[in-house]
């Protein structure tokens, strides 16, 4: 980011926030009685937390924007003062404002920063910054109420939480509500509805993804996709239980810095047991099972492991953010001579992954350590440390990737490349990741035997190409709207015969296309052709066949695609040829075909 941008960024978000406490003044001054919580700018916006005496509904937003604008327009200054603890405690009794006297049991000093909007009207305990009058603020928008746990505390009352944003120019915020009108049309959690993809039911548990009959084939292809690409790479693949021993989590130390993450023990015949929070643990048992020698490595050992981690229901996103999941985790033990060609081996899958399933925008990030300001953090040899990382930047640079590194983001036992991909708006998720790990090595007492037949520590490399399962395909969904690439689409055609008398010439195309090892439907309800076909549009269909008469007299299948265009009429056969060709190359859209 250039001087200039930077610049805009910062007047930017205090815009943000100064409208956030706007909005809590235009709040105040329709609802008296209400209670303020907290209102920071966040990305694209700002939002701010109300205890309601009564609750509010998305129509009264326009009403609050409306005494928002009031407010901006009569041009009053945003000033800061300091108050002592006594005074701010006093008022804050005094307007009855319960969640402001709690924050400030936080914040140390005998005196506190406030900023105040005009000639005492607003007065709110806040560092700042803010711009320096309320007609700064440009174009604002009001888009949404959500509800948010006090504090971000499920045991602490609910809150109504109102989010908004604001830009220096109408059109800049125009360009962004069109946008975002946009990703919502891609957003996952709608998609996965209308595609019959995946479901959370409430009886089953909130955080605990169901994947229905067409994302669970989504899902298997992939699983198979990936299970191939690494055992050409020379991954083994195991399966380890869902609980564990407590004794392994000991061990891993997981009970000692990760326990609130978990869930609450199991006692089975004297002995605990918890969900396990990761893989791998379990996978270092299974290294330790037999003695390796430095010709048995590097060792790439890999599982589609279901893992479980104590989410705040608040926190809970569709796919994005949930309670149970599958990761795509392996491990690959390797000695330092082999430490680069490994880190560059995931990299290759990773590209040949990310180009299949139509990623074409990711960006690297290089977590490094922070050793000189903390010594401490850090586990393992210092040496090792300095190995591991130079390599990792080494790797990045021969590869002619743009990277972005991260002092002091590395994990206390170790260094790590995440991968970001990058959707059609812009957005970022964090998708794939290499991670090395100088704690578990040691731990477990991961040993190699070397070729001088004394016993080392190998590198421990730990790497989900695919992340979960659950986060990645809330990605693939909301990159692609839909309309997957032919090779993993639930369906790849539906057949819909005209009436009734189509039935049979139907029956046997679907039996041909189904023998050559297509997926497809033959849609033959009782419903008029015009309805059946919207629904196959409704639910992302490449390929829709229809049959009639004309069909059947020259032997002829008609092709339409899901973007509507009619392909004419085509032979079976052909028609085959094509779908397998743009199978194979994993096309991220039709292929032209040829017809009769």
């Amino acid at each position: 980011m250039d001087s200039e941008q930077k610049i805009k960024e910062e007047k930017l978000e205090k815009m943000r926030h100064s409208a956030s406490h706007i909005l809590a003044e235009a709040v105040l001054k329709l609802y008296p009685d209400t209670k303020l919580g907290i209102g920071p700018a966040i990305e694209n916006g700002y939002y701010y937390d109300f205890d309601f005496s009564e609750p509010i509904e998305e129509e009264d937003l326009k009403k609050i924007e409306k005494e928002m604008r009031k407010i901006i327009k009569q041009n009053l200054p945003i000033t800061q003062v300091f108050m002592k603890r006594t005074d701010a405690e006093e008022y804050f009794n005094k307007t009855g404002q319960i969640y402001k006297l709690e924050l400030l049991e936080e914040i140390e000093g005998k005196e506190l920063s406030f900023y105040i909007t005009g000639e005492n009207e607003f007065a709110d305990l806040c560092r700042g910054p803010h711009i320096d009058s309320t007609s700064e603020i440009g174009a604002i928008k009001l888009t949404k109420t959500a509800g948010a746990y006090w504090r971000g505390d499920e045991n602490k009352k609910m809150l109504t939480r109102i989010y908004g944003t604001a830009f220096e120019t109408e059109n800049e915020l125009n360009t962004f509500l069109k946008n975002q009108e946009l990703l919502e049309s891609r957003n996952h959690r709608k998609i996965g509805k209308q595609l019959e993809l995946f479901a959370i039911i409430p009886e089953i548990g909130q955080g605990l993804p169901v994947w229905l009959p067409r994302g669970y084939t989504i899902r298997r292809i992939l699983e198979d996709y990936l299970l191939e690409l690494e055992n050409n790479a020379g991954y083994l693949h195991i399966l380890t239980p869902h609980i564990n021993k407590s004794q392994l989590f000991e061990i891993s130390g997981h009970l000692n810095f990760y326990k609130e993450s978990m869930y609450p023990p199991m006692q089975i015949e004297d002995e605990t047991y918890y969900l396990k929070p990761m893989n791998c643990p379990a996978g270092m048992m299974v290294y330790n099972l037999s003695p390796k020698s430095y010709r048995d490595l590097p060792y790439k050992l890999g599982e589609f492991g279901t893992v479980y981690r104590y989410e705040k229901s608040g926190e809970l996103h569709g796919l994005q953010r949930v309670r149970g999941f599958t990761q795509n985790d392996a491990h690959i033990f390797c000695t330092p001579e082999q430490l680069e060609d490994s880190i560059n081996e995931t990299l290759d899958l990773l590209d040949i992954f990310y180009k299949d399933v139509g990623f074409t925008k990711y960006k690297f990030r290089l977590s490094l350590s922070d050793r000189e300001a903390n010594p401490k953090k850090y586990a393992g040899d210092v040496e090792r440390w300095k190995q591991a990382e130079e390599t990792l930047r080494k790797v990045l640079i021969d590869r002619k990737v743009d990277f972005e590194e991260m002092p002091g983001d590395a994990a206390f036992y170790g260094p790590k490349i995440d991968i970001q991909a990058v959707n059609v708006f812009g957005k970022e998720d964090s998708v794939s990741t290499l991670q090395l790990d100088f704690n578990l090595s040691e731990r477990f007492k991961i040993k190699y035997i070397d070729q001088d037949g004394k016993e080392q520590e190998p590198f421990v490399i730990h790497r989900a190409l695919i992340g979960s399962f659950e986060r990645f395909f809330a990605f693939l969904i909301e990159t692609h709207g839909g309309d997957f690439p032919l090779w993993f689409t639930p369906e790849q055609v539906y057949i819909i015969p005209i009436s009734e008398k189509h039935h049979d010439y139907a029956k046997q195309v679907y039996d041909q296309l189904h023998n050559s090892g297509l997926r497809v439907k033959l849609d033959d309800r009782e419903k008029s052709m015009q309805s059946r076909i919207r629904d196959a549009e409704k639910m992302k269909i490449p390929y829709i066949i229809i049959l009639g008469d004309k069909e059947i007299q020259t032997d002829t299948i008609s092709v339409r695609t899901r973007k509507n265009k009619s392909e004419g009429l085509m032979k079976v056969q052909e028609f085959v040829d094509n779908l397998k060709e743009e199978i194979r190359t994993k096309e991220p859209f039709k292929v032209e075909m040829a017809t009769v």
